[in-house]
């Protein structure tokens, strides 16, 4: 099942896609978020009937999920992208914040921020937590906690992650817009296998990132339990699992500039389109 959010900023309507046809879900919920996934409801849209198709010709795209309680991020996930970070694949995984108000639209403008000079793309599998997850017993209770996966882009100014930092990643991933989420929340039934997922990544056309997620170091099922022993992860909040080589980082590419046309797709889970604006 495909679900997506339609409309203005703060306005979306919740949407289930499927068979080519946009079903409108508000009489079953008013949204996609936290509340609607703690009350079972995927499996309630799932079983509506009688939903009015709209067409959404012309309309915004909005982020699948309304904004989350929190956005957790894993970095350096991928060995190779560790590699091209001039760093050692980490023996544990590491985890930082990232500002739930950065959640966009799939093809909304990302604005690069005043004072960058750095600005990278990072094409990323997100899932989304539909059951509070609290010290879970072992990794393999963990996928029954995902409500779904989305693609998502870790968008990063990378002056701001490193020598701006003060020993921490946030500043580099918290500026506004950094967060494009969608086009949709793809449930598990639809995701055979999250570690077999391809992921790619353009800019103005040109190819970037080209990888698979069964390249992470650490997989979704155990980042997901690994997080809980830490924190409570609570339904609609977003784990990004972090991004494979091919980033401006790894100087073989030039940073993003205003203008520029960023690109990011994963099998299954849709593609993205945003043109850079200035802050």
């Amino acid at each position: 099942m495909k679900l997506m959010r339609v409309g203005p900023v703060g306005a979306e309507r919740p949407v289930r896609y499927t068979g080519g046809r946009y079903l409108d879900l508000s009489s079953a919920t008013p949204d996609i978020d936290g509340a609607f996934f703690a009350s079972d409801g995927p499996r309630r849209v799932r079983d509506a009937v009688d939903l009015p198709e709209i067409d959404v010709a012309g309309q915004r795209i909005g982020p699948p999920i309304a904004r989350p309680g929190v956005v957790l991020c894993v970095g350096q996930n991928y060995a190779a992208h560790a590699a091209e970070s001039g760093a050692p694949a980490p023996a544990s995984p590491i985890v930082f914040y990232k500002a739930p108000n950065t959640v966009v639209g799939p093809y909304d403008e990302v604005l690069i921020p005043r004072g960058s000079t750095r600005t990278d793309w990072e094409v990323e599998l997100g899932v989304v937590i539909g059951r509070r997850a609290r010290y879970l017993d072992s990794v393999a209770d963990a996928l029954d906690h995902v409500a779904g996966y989305v693609l998502s882009n870790d968008v990063t100014e990378r002056a701001f992650q490193f020598d701006h930092s003060g020993g921490q990643w946030s500043k580099g991933k918290s500026c506004e817009t950094f967060q494009p989420l969608g086009p949709w929340l793809v449930t598990p039934d639809e995701v055979a296998d999250p570690q077999g997922l391809r992921l790619r990544s353009w800019v103005n056309g040109e190819p970037r990132q080209d990888s698979t997620t069964k390249d992470m170091i650490f997989d979704v099922a155990y980042l997901v339990w690994h997080l809980s022993q830490y924190t409570v992860l609570e339904p609609g909040d977003l784990v990004n699992t972090g991004t494979p080589q091919g980033v401006a980082l790894s100087g073989r590419f030039p940073y993003l500039r205003a203008g520029d046309v960023m690109e990011v797709e994963i099998d299954g889970l849709g593609r993205q389109r945003a043109v850079l604006g200035s802050a």
